[in-house]
């Protein structure tokens, strides 16, 4: 059976929600088409409109064809067949969410086109040493992340969850949220 191609979910979506269209519409969901959504085409395009994008839970293996979305402000790619994070330049000005989580990314290139990032789910991928987890410094507005699932966590919590929150805490100062838990941070009592 052929994938589910983009411009047959947007159809599906619209025949769903008869009241909205493709291209004033704020929020998509084309998650968990049967059969799956493999590729993110220019079709993509035409929801000009779009602020949040959910194509969770396909089997895409490649972000791509986003630069028509320029009021895209929360893009849920979770439980795909994604490896990088490549395809994301376009909209690196308005991105503020990227939910990630359930992929099989490895390496973070090119996430500091992320400028406005301030949520980033990355649960149960394939991360494993610090160097890649240090190019989220490059995020100027980054206050939560969820990191949970990742080899490199799994391992830093061995010893205690404390030392994993502190090695992340140490590393990326304007964190607000980790793992789904707020973080206190000693200087922060102290302003009080």
């Amino acid at each position: 059976m052929p994938a589910t191609s983009i411009k047959d979910a947007i159809a599906k979506w619209q025949a769903e929600n008869p009241e909205e269209k493709p291209g004033t519409a704020q929020k998509v969901s084309l998650i968990g088409q049967l059969p799956p959504i493999e590729k993110m085409d220019a079709t993509l395009n035409t929801l000009v409109a779009c602020e949040q994008l959910s194509l969770s839970s396909n089997a895409i293996e490649k972000i791509s064809s986003l630069g028509g979305l320029k009021n895209l402000r929360i893009l849920s790619l979770g439980r795909n067949n994604i490896k990088n994070l490549a395809g994301l330049e376009s909209v690196g000005d308005t991105l503020e969410q990227l939910w990630m989580s359930y992929n099989i990314i490895e390496k973070l290139r090119g996430i500091a086109t992320l400028r406005k990032l301030k949520v980033f789910y990355l649960t149960n991928n394939k991360v494993s040493d610090w160097g890649e987890f240090m190019k989220l410094t490059e995020l100027p507005s980054l206050e939560e992340l969820n990191f949970v699932g990742n080899p490199l966590q799994e391992k830093q919590s061995e010893g205690s969850e404390k030392e994993w929150r502190e090695a992340v805490m140490g590393r990326l100062p304007k964190l607000k949220k980790l793992d789904g838990d707020p973080i206190v941070r000693a200087d922060a009592e102290d302003d009080d």
